[in-house]
């Protein structure tokens, strides 16, 4: 039951119940209202405060799994980044000096963004330098994967190139390296047939009759048949990229001129035709049409059998080209 107030009236010492003006009233009800809402301000910001809204938790959990995903990432795109480089070195420092290929110049592999900011679309938001972040090193492996990708089929293509070359290079011996070696690239005082001072442009191995000779490269046959400079029965083989080798003094010829042959492949037989004391064989390199010293070509430090395995490897692969 609402309590009244009363006032003592000293005009006729009655007790008077208090009536409050209509404007008083009003001021209280204006105050009460006042009071009111104050104080569910008060209390509602506390408690947003202390525990905030459920769905804004939702949302700060949201973010927090979106800034632990962007964590993981950049720990992701940072060994990517490692790997590209490792990819890189190996471009820089095997591949490019093996195949004698200048190395590409550092602002070709590292362009630069330029001074535009180019994520300005992702400013404004409470993961901005995460997303920035990722989005530069995403850019950054795309320019580099780019790069490598294109230097990389570049060394391939020079790998392709560079073995066929090596294919043709006059890299073997053309006889059982058991056989010892005779007279190399020297000037002579005296021929052993004509009799007078000459150079000799070849290396003579010291064979017997009926010794295999193999072709030293890829090459094609253009002379098969009897030379009227002294070789007697000769083989020449072109290799391409300026060499030729000679065979000279053979007693058979197993190829004809116009014959591409492999690496290994029997050519002739040795012999002691022509201009030759006894049976040998004269081998011959011209660079450019220049004779040069035979031995810089092969290795003569391996065994017969290590040879012949290397022969029946050859004859092997040519079968199946």
């Amino acid at each position: 039951m609402r309590k009244h107030k009363y006032f003592l009236d000293l005009n006729d010492l009655q007790y008077k119940k208090v009536r409050l003006s209509l404007e008083k009233k009003l001021l209280r009800v204006v105050l009460w209202f006042a009071g009111t809402i104050a104080i569910t301000i008060f209390y509602s910001t506390v408690f947003h405060n202390l525990f905030g809204s459920p769905k804004e938790a939702l949302l700060n959990q949201q973010i927090g799994n979106i800034r632990l995903q962007y964590t993981l990432a950049d720990r992701n795109m940072n060994n990517s980044l490692k790997l590209i480089n490792s990819l890189r070195m190996s471009d820089e420092m095997r591949y490019r000096p093996v195949l004698d290929m200048d190395s590409l110049p550092e602002s070709y592999r590292n362009p630069g963004f330029g001074g535009v900011d180019r994520f300005a679309d992702l400013d404004g938001y409470g993961t901005s330098y995460l997303m920035k972040s990722s989005r530069m090193k995403i850019e950054e492996m795309k320019d580099m994967l780019s790069v490598q990708s294109e230097s990389f089929s570049t060394v391939k293509d020079k790998a392709a190139e560079w073995k066929i070359e090596m294919d043709h290079l006059p890299a073997i011996s053309p006889v059982d390296p058991s056989f010892p070696l005779g007279e190399g690239y020297r000037f002579r005082e005296v021929h052993p047939v004509y009799g007078d001072s000459r150079m000799h442009y070849g290396q003579d191995i010291e064979v017997p009759y009926g010794t295999k000779v193999y072709a030293t490269g890829d090459g094609k046959v253009v002379e098969a048949g009897r030379n009227t400079g002294g070789f007697g029965n000769v083989v020449m083989i072109d290799h391409g990229y300026g060499l030729e080798s000679i065979y000279g003094h053979l007693s058979k010829i197993l190829v004809p001129v116009g014959m591409n042959v492999k690496r290994g492949d029997l050519i002739g037989i040795s012999g002691s035709t022509g201009a030759s004391t006894g049976p040998h064989l004269h081998y011959q390199i011209n660079k450019y049409g220049q004779p040069t010293p035979a031995i810089n070509f092969f290795n003569n430090d391996i065994t017969q059998d290590q040879f012949n395995e290397m022969i029946q490897a050859f004859e092997s692969k040519s079968k199946y080209r």
